[in-house]
C-alpha cells in the first residue's frame, strides 16, 4: 500500500474517524447498500438493480483543481460544504483499494449521503476492498443535493468535493484523476486507456512457448475502447487475447503498466450487442451488474438499444463475469500503443514514429460522446491524451509520452474505428487489423495523401477500399486543411517540444 500521507493536512482533518462517527454507516456490505436504495431500484429481468439519476454525464465545465486554477473563497466554501456534510449528515463511507502495483496502489475513502447509497453501491463494485484499518491516500465527499453543481479538487491534499451531481462517474473519476497525477510525479504517465495481453504462437510453434504482446488503447469514452480491449480477436486455444484494464492505467518508466480498477468496469451499454460484444453483454446481464440510466421497463425488461434516459447509459459489471478479463490488472510490459479516433480523413490503421505518436497524443482527435457532453455528441473534438482528467501541464504530458515511447521502444499506431470517407470500418475490419499487427504480418507503405505509413497488404483484408485518397472527396485539400488546423492547435502548447509540433501529420 502506498504511504503518501496526502490527507494529513487536508480538509479531512476536520472529519471524525468514520469507524467511530455516529452519523456514518462505515464499510457497508453491497447487500446493505442495495437495501438502502430499494425505493429507487427497478429490478431487471436478470435480478440486477437499475437506477436513474438526475445527472447523466460528467460536469467538466464545473470542475476545477487547485494546481491549474486559481481557487478563491467560493471554491474553498465548496470544499467546506462537503466536509461539513460528511461530519453532520447521515452518510455511508467506504474504503476501497485502487491498483495493485507496488508503487501505484492507493486507499480511497468515499463519503456520500445514505439516501444516495446507490452511487456507493456502483462505485464499490469497481474497486477491491481496502486493507483493514488503512489510512486513506485519497478522499472524496459527494453531496448530490446541494443547490450548485461544483467539483473541486485539492491535488496536494488528495481531496475532492463533488457537489450538486448524483452521477456515478464523478465518484469514480475523482480517484482516478489523482491516481494519474501521482503516476506522472513518479516519472511515468497516467493514461485514459485500456490494456490487453495477446499471446500468439510463432511460426512452427507447437503452442508450448507463446509470444506475448502487451497492448494499450487510448480513446475517449464511447469510441470502442472497451469493445476492443475486451475482444478475443478471433484467436483459438492456445492463443488468446485477454483484457487486463478497461479505463485508466499508469505507464511506468520501466515499461510496466499499472492497472487501477480491480473488481469491475463502468461500461457504456447503448447498442450493447451479444454478437459483437459478447463478453460485455454477458457481464451486463448478470445479477451482479448495477445499471445506471439504462431503459428498464416496469416488468424488468432491459432495452440496451434505447436512449430514453440518455445515450450515456452505463453499467458497472464485475470482472469475474467478463470472460475476456484476466485475474491480473497490471501489464508486465507494453509493446504496442493504439490511438483510437473516428476521423473520416484518417486511414483505418497507421504506424507512427515516437514524435508522430506524441502529436497524436496531443491532438486526441475523436468525436464527442454523450459521456462528455450529450448536447455535442457526434461533433469533432480534440482532448489531449484523450484524457479529460489531466492535472498539470498538457504539453509536458506530450513530451513525457514521446520520451517513454522512445525509451521503451514501443510501437505506436493510429486506429480509426469510424469511417474512411463514407466507407464504414467495421468491427471485423478493426479486429483483423489488430490481430495481424499483433502477429507482425502487415506490409507497410507510405500514403501519398496523408503522409502516414499505412498497411499495403493485410492477410484476410482488402485494405485498398480504405485508401483515403480514393474514399475522401477533395482529399488533398481536406488533408491540407486538417494539417493546418492541427499545426495551429499544437502551437497553443508553449511547453510542447518543437520536434513534436513538426511531426504533425
Amino acid at each position: 500500500m502506498s504511504q503518501h500521507g496526502t490527507v494529513k493536512e487536508s480538509p479531512t482533518a476536520a472529519l471524525a474517524d468514520p469507524r467511530a462517527a455516529d452519523n456514518v454507516e462505515y464499510d457497508s456490505s453491497l447487500a446493505s447498500l442495495r437495501e438502502n436504495s430499494a425505493d429507487l431500484e427497478t429490478t431487471t429481468e436478470y435480478g440486477s438493480p437499475s437506477y436513474t439519476s438526475e445527472h447523466r454525464s460528467r460536469n467538466a465545465d464545473r470542475t476545477k483543481n487547485a494546481l491549474d486554477h486559481e481557487f478563491g473563497a467560493a471554491d474553498h466554501d465548496h470544499v467546506r460544504t462537503a466536509v461539513e456534510a460528511a461530519g453532520d449528515r447521515e452518510m455511508v463511507c467506504l474504503d476501497r483499494k485502487l491498483g495493485r502495483h507496488p508503487d501505484n496502489t492507493y486507499v480511497c475513502r468515499y463519503y456520500v449521503p445514505k439516501a444516495y447509497s446507490r452511487i456507493a453501491l456502483a462505485w464499490a463494485n469497481l474497486f477491491e476492498p481496502a486493507p483493514a484499518d488503512a489510512d486513506p491516500d485519497f478522499v472524496t465527499v459527494q453531496v448530490p443535493d446541494t443547490d450548485e453543481v461544483a467539483v473541486r479538487v485539492l491535488p496536494e491534499e488528495g481531496f475532492t468535493a463533488v457537489l450538486g451531481t448524483d452521477y456515478t462517474g464523478e465518484a469514480k473519476k475523482s480517484f482516478l484523476r489523482l491516481f494519474m497525477l501521482d503516476a506522472k510525479r513518479q516519472g511515468g504517465l497516467g493514461l485514459h486507456a485500456g490494456t490487453k495481453r495477446v499471446r500468439l504462437e510463432s511460426e512452427g510453434d507447437d503452442g508450448s512457448d507463446l509470444e506475448t504482446v502487451g497492448q494499450v488503447f487510448l480513446g475517449l469514452s464511447g469510441t470502442g475502447k472497451s469493445t476492443l480491449t475486451a475482444h478475443g480477436l478471433g484467436l483459438e486455444d492456445p492463443e488468446d487475447a485477454t483484457m487486463l484494464q478497461d479505463d485508466v492505467c499508469a505507464l511506468r518508466p520501466d515499461g510496466t503498466v499499472a492497472g487501477s480498477e480491480g473488481d469491475g468496469l463502468f461500461i457504456k451499454t447503448i447498442g450493447l450487442d451479444p454478437d459483437e460484444q459478447p463478453d460485455l453483454y454477458e457481464a451486463a446481464t448478470r445479477e451482479s451488474a448495477v445499471l445506471d440510466n439504462v431503459d428498464v421497463a416496469d416488468d424488468g425488461t432491459v432495452d440496451f438499444d434505447s436512449d430514453a434516459h440518455t445515450a450515456n447509459a452505463r453499467a458497472v459489471v464485475r470482472r469475474e463475469h467478463l470472460p475476456s478479463a484476466d485475474e491480473e490488472i497490471d501489464l508486465p510490459s507494453v509493446d504496442q500503443v493504439f490511438f483510437i479516433t473516428r476521423n473520416p480523413a484518417m486511414p483505418p490503421l497507421a504506424k507512427l514514429s515516437p514524435e508522430e505518436a506524441a502529436a497524436a497524443f496531443m491532438l486526441g482527435e475523436s468525436v464527442q460522446t454523450s459521456a462528455g457532453d450529450p448536447d455535442s455528441a457526434g461533433e469533432a473534438i480534440r482532448v489531449v491524451g484523450t484524457n479529460p482528467f489531466i492535472v498539470g501541464s498538457e504539453g509536458e504530458e506530450g513530451n513525457r509520452f514521446r520520451d517513454l515511447v522512445a525509451d521503451l521502444d514501443v510501437e505506436a499506431y493510429l486506429l480509426n474505428t469510424g469511417t474512411v470517407g463514407d466507407r464504414d470500418v467495421g468491427v471485423d475490419d478493426t479486429v483483423t487489423l489488430l490481430r495481424e499487427v499483433s502477429r507482425g504480418r502487415i506490409d507497410w507503405a507510405d500514403d501519398p495523401t496523408t503522409g502516414l505509413t499505412v498497411p499495403d497488404s493485410v492477410p484476410e483484408l482488402d485494405v485498398s477500399r480504405f485508401d483515403v485518397g480514393d474514399a475522401l472527396d477533395d482529399a488533398d485539400e481536406r488533408i491540407a486543411d486538417l494539417r493546418a488546423e492541427r499545426e495551429a492547435y499544437l502551437a497553443e502548447f508553449d511547453d510542447l517540444d518543437e520536434a513534436i509540433r513538426d511531426a504533425v501529420y
